[in-house]
């Protein structure tokens, strides 16, 4: 089955809709790709890949290496999808979305609603007949836990919001895991715990920088229910519970000194980022931790994973 086949089946339906101005094919696949959120696709997909080479001693089998991860990506786009469609109207409100296809009328909530169905039945079909019954249903529940159970419900109910859901977009390292062993690995579980950790630091920084817009729409993000100053202490002590599980591959053996070595590194930038924070009030501080903290957290799996292939070092 193609990767393509998805956007695909959704384009025609966009061109078929006499409702909006006709747009050049590439422009209609852009905005359709803006839907996926493909930045955030990239790093859960990451994240996905990294789990499931470190899954195998060696190399993983092909078909859970690229359908595996082509089926969870799928399911992370969908998401994305049900994400901006059931927000289009808050996200008209806010500086940081309101150029997104939904609000700016680029795209109908119908070809958006397509888009994500197709994409998530496909998704379902490729890890229900190429991989297996528990990364099937793994993805499907992580797909609902964000696309419905966090932007319906926490999201608007609790500025704890990102903290609980964070579970569904800490779960892609143990759907790949699960693609190659069709069991839930402990290791897998200490991956998923860092991200985990990671995901409050990451986004309250971001909500510090747009706490008005936050505020404008109703969004009870902690920076709004509970001021900058409180967000700020939960940004570093959530950074300080995070570095102490980066630090449990090492621990449990399931990586060696490179690993360990690279994680230091980073979480030394992270905690200074972190702290700085904290003790300044610098406007440029919130945007640049959030901005590092992916970087962070793609170049931490990436030390995993070169750690994983070379000779270990203990």
């Amino acid at each position: 089955m193609s990767a393509f086949a998805a956007p695909d089946a959704a384009l025609i339906v966009a061109i078929t809709d006499t409702s909006l101005p006709a747009l050049a094919p590439v422009a209609r696949w852009r905005l359709y790709l803006e839907l996926t959120k493909p930045k955030v696709v990239a790093l859960i997909v990451l994240t996905s890949v990294v789990g499931t080479l470190l899954a195998a001693p060696g190399w993983p089998p092909l078909d859970a290496l690229f359908l595996g991860n082509l089926g969870i990506g799928l399911a992370a786009a969908s998401a994305a999808t049900i994400n901006q469609l059931i927000d289009q109207r808050i996200d008209a409100d806010m500086l940081r979305t309101r150029s997104r296809p939904l609000p700016t009328g680029g795209l109908t909530e119908g070809q958006a609603l397509v888009f994500a169905i197709v994409l998530g039945v496909v998704s379902m079909l490729v890890l229900f007949a190429f991989i297996n019954v528990l990364t099937a249903v793994l993805t499907f529940a992580s797909l609902i836990g964000y696309a419905i159970v966090y932007t319906v419900w926490l999201k608007r109910a609790t500025p704890q919001n990102i903290v609980i859901g964070g579970a569904a977009g800490a779960a892609p390292p143990v759907l790949g895991w699960a693609a190659v062993t069709n069991t839930i690995d402990p290791n897998a579980l200490v991956l998923f715990l860092i991200i985990f950790a990671w995901t409050p630091p990451h986004f309250w920084a971001l909500a510090i920088a747009r706490r008005d817009d936050y505020a404008k729409v109703g969004i009870p993000m902690l920076p709004v229910t509970h001021g900058v100053e409180f967000t700020r202490l939960q940004v570093l002590l959530y950074t300080i519970i995070m570095v102490l599980i980066t630090l449990m591959p090492w621990f449990t053996r399931m990586s060696g000194l490179p690993y360990l070595v690279a994680a230091m590194g980073l979480n030394a930038v992270f905690l200074y980022y972190a702290i700085t924070l904290k003790i300044t009030a610098r406007a440029d501080l919130p945007m640049k931790l959030f901005r590092w903290s992916i970087q962070y957290l793609m170049w931490l799996f990436l030390a995993l994973l070169v750690d994983h292939y070379l000779p270990r070092l203990h």
